[in-house]
C-alpha cells in the first residue's frame, strides 16, 4: 500500500503544475497517477498557444498571471534550453458586426485589466500578416504579448521539478476504483493501490469517468478537435490567426511547420481520437481560404485530441462539498495548458487552505445547480 498526502490523477501539464506547486510549497508526499505516459492525453495533442485576449474577467485574469509566470517558467524550473516559448501575438479575425462589437467588448475589458491589446483594421491586419486574405474582414484585435510554448517542455519542466522536490510520478497507472472510508480514499490502479486523504481529479476528458468513483456527477464531457502540421518552412507568420467565424486556428512554430485547428460544434460528445479525411478536406479548404500561401505546403500528419467541456466553458476548480478532500481541476475547455501554471498555483493553495492568489469562487463545481454560469464567448 502506497500513502501519500495527496494523490493527483492525470499526468498532463495541470497534474504536474499542480504536483509542482504543491511540493514548492513544503507537501511533498505527492504522487501522480497517470494512465499512459505523461503529456498523452490533451497536453500532448493541444496546440499550445496561450492568449491574454479573453471575453470574461476570469479568464483574462488568470490568463495573464499564468503567461507571466510561463514567461519566466524555464529559469524559475532550473529547465535547460527553455520551453520554446514564441510571442509575436494573437490575431483574432472579425467578419460580422456582431463580432465586432463583442470583440470592443473584450477590448475595454482587456485594457481595463492591464492587457496590451488593441484594435485593427483589415489593412493594419495585413501589414501584421501580409498574405492574409482580407476579403470580408470588418477588422481584427491583436495582442504583441499572446504566443505558443513547447507543451511536452513545458510539462516536462514541471514534472522534473516536482520530481526533485520528491513527488513520485507513476506512468502507466490506471485508476480503475476510489474507495472512501472516513477522510482516507484508497486508489485502486491496474499496478498498485494508492491511499491518501486528499485526491486532485486531474484528468481531463477522462475527469466524469474518475468523478463517477466517487459518486460525484461532473456535468463535464469530451469534445474530439483535430490538428494538423505542415512540414517545415523558413519563418512566414509571426501571430497566430485565430477565426470563430470559420472556427479555425492557424500558427507556424519556431521550427517552421505550420499547425493548425478546427472545431466542429456538432462534434459528438463522446472520446473520439480518431482524426478523419473529412477535417483534412475542411481544414486545408479554410486555411488556404484565410492565408493563400499555405496551398503548395505538405501535411506532414494530422491528429485529435479532446477538450474536456463544461457548460459555460470555464473550469472546475476546487474542493467538493460532498467529498471532502476530494478536489477538481478539470473542464478547461480547450484552454487548460495556457492557464497551467495558475492552476497549480490556485490548487495548491486550495488544498494547503492558503488564501488564493486569485478569486476562486466562481469556479465551483456548485455553480451548475444554482445556474451562475458566465459564458466564455471566446472559446474555438
Amino acid at each position: 500500500m502506497n500513502r501519500h498526502e495527496v494523490i493527483i490523477i492525470g499526468g498532463g501539464v495541470t497534474g504536474c503544475s499542480i504536483a509542482y506547486h504543491l511540493a514548492a510549497r513544503g507537501m511533498r508526499d505527492v504522487a501522480v497517477l497517470e494512465r499512459a505516459y505523461l503529456t498523452s492525453g490533451a497536453t500532448g495533442r493541444c496546440g499550445a498557444g496561450f492568449r491574454h485576449q479573453w471575453g470574461t474577467r476570469t479568464n483574462c485574469l488568470l490568463a495573464k498571471h499564468a503567461i507571466a509566470k510561463l514567461e519566466n517558467l524555464a529559469e524559475e524550473l532550473a529547465y535547460p534550453g527553455g520551453v520554446e516559448i514564441k510571442q509575436e501575438g494573437y490575431l483574432i479575425l472579425a467578419y460580422t458586426p456582431k463580432m465586432v462589437d463583442q470583440f470592443k467588448k473584450n477590448l475595454a475589458l482587456q485594457k481595463s485589466l492591464g492587457i496590451d491589446s488593441r484594435w485593427v483594421t483589415p489593412q493594419e491586419a495585413r501589414e501584421i500578416v501580409p498574405f492574409l486574405n482580407t476579403e470580408g474582414l470588418l477588422g481584427a484585435t491583436f495582442c504583441g504579448k499572446d504566443g505558443h510554448a513547447n507543451p511536452f517542455k513545458v510539462t516536462d519542466a514541471y514534472a522534473r521539478a516536482a520530481r526533485r522536490l520528491g513527488v513520485k510520478i507513476h506512468t502507466y497507472t490506471e485508476v480503475k476504483d476510489i474507495k472512501i472510508e472516513g477522510s482516507l480514499k484508497t486508489v485502486v490502479t491496474n499496478r498498485e493501490t494508492f491511499q491518501a486523504p486528499v485526491v486532485v481529479n486531474a484528468a481531463g476528458g477522462h475527469a466524469a469517468d474518475i468523478g463517477r468513483m466517487v459518486g460525484v456527477d461532473l456535468p463535464i464531457v469530451p469534445e474530439r478537435h483535430q490538428i494538423l502540421v505542415t512540414e517545415p518552412v523558413e519563418p512566414l507568420l509571426g501571430p497566430m490567426i485565430m477565426c470563430f467565424y470559420h472556427n479555425i486556428y492557424c500558427q507556424q512554430s519556431p521550427h517552421g511547420s505550420f499547425i493548425m485547428g478546427l472545431g466542429d460544434p456538432n462534434e459528438p460528445k463522446e472520446y473520439n481520437l480518431r482524426s478523419s479525411w473529412q477535417f483534412l478536406t475542411r481544414m486545408a479548404q479554410k486555411a488556404v481560404y484565410l492565408l493563400p500561401l499555405l496551398k503548395d505546403l505538405r501535411v506532414v500528419r494530422q491528429w485529435a485530441g479532446v477538450y474536456d467541456m463544461s457548460p459555460d466553458r470555464q473550469p472546475v476548480l476546487g474542493e467538493v462539498p460532498e467529498v471532502p478532500g476530494f478536489y477538481l481541476a478539470a473542464g478547461f475547455s480547450g484552454h487548460g495548458f495556457m492557464i497551467a501554471p495558475m492552476t497549480g498555483q490556485l490548487l495548491a493553495e486550495m488544498i494547503l487552505g492558503e488564501p488564493t492568489t486569485l478569486p476562486v469562487d466562481m469556479f465551483s463545481l456548485s455553480r451548475f445547480n444554482t445556474g451562475d454560469l458566465f459564458i466564455e464567448p471566446s472559446v474555438v
